[in-house]
């Protein structure tokens, strides 16, 4: 009789160990930042408990563990929150403004931006393919997920087959902080390529406000009758803030 390939297993969660950062005072009279075990403990409570309960830093500690073996990440979180806000933002900053950062390498950077990619392609997950006006809040939840933390402006459209249901999601056009431009012709020709007849403008202000500028109500309205003259439908136009967001349909401009 042949013999038994070896079963697989978990690994031992004791391979945890090597990762652990050691103890190391800090001055006279202080306590070290990181006692033996933190990282296993903070692991454990985030399976136990979940994210909810956890605050920014060390929810950002759980990611640069992966990216920083055996050291002190405490500081590094910090340094991240204290330039970029919160846990949010350090996701989406731009790569050459988190490299500014000291302690926040390339592997840094790139367990961070892994993160970002997952949390977009989950929150898109829930709203591709699937009729978009019956599910709004999910639209809302990508649409914040993708765009509210960004530091220059970014113009996306949202295109729909006649039964409502997202067909396409595409970034037209990236600009500065406080303008993008945008092209009416475009938007519509694309629309046709795809054989869609409804479509949602998307976009965001890094300023934090998303109250419409008057040359975001008058691109909203170009848009709009280029649109109806080829009967494809503007649903909504959403500007997306950092705490809120305005639909010009609600507001009455559309």
């Amino acid at each position: 009789m042949p013999p038994r390939p070896p079963a697989f297993r978990e690994a031992s969660p004791s391979l945890f160990a090597p990762d652990e950062a050691p103890p190391a005072p800090l001055g006279p009279g202080r306590l070290p930042s990181y006692i033996e075990g933190h990282r296993s403990r903070l692991r454990a409570r985030f399976m136990e408990g979940g994210a909810a309960a956890m605050p920014d830093y060390e929810l950002l500690e759980l990611v640069l563990f992966r990216a920083i073996p055996r050291q002190d990440v405490k500081p590094l979180a910090r340094r991240l929150l204290d330039t970029f806000g919160d846990f949010n933002r350090v996701l989406t900053a731009p790569t050459h403004r988190l490299a500014e950062v000291q302690g926040a390498g390339s592997a840094v950077i790139q367990e961070l931006k892994i993160v970002e990619a997952a949390a977009q392609r989950l929150a898109r997950a829930r709203v591709m393919h699937r009729p978009v006006l019956s599910g709004w809040e999910a639209l809302l939840d990508y649409c914040r997920t993708a765009m509210a933390h960004r530091e220059v402006e970014r113009f996306r459209v949202l295109y729909l087959d006649r039964k409502n249901i997202l067909i396409a999601d595409e970034e037209q056009a990236r600009g500065t902080v406080d303008h993008v431009p945008v092209y009416p012709r475009e938007v519509v020709k694309r629309a046709l390529e795809l054989n869609a007849s409804a479509l949602i403008l998307v976009h965001n202000h890094p300023s934090g406000d998303p109250t419409p500028s008057e040359a975001d109500i008058a691109m909203t309205l170009q848009i709009r009758d280029a649109a109806e003259a080829l009967s494809l439908q503007l649903h909504d136009h959403l500007i997306i803030g950092k705490s809120r967001e305005v639909s010009l349909r609600s507001d009455g401009y559309i």
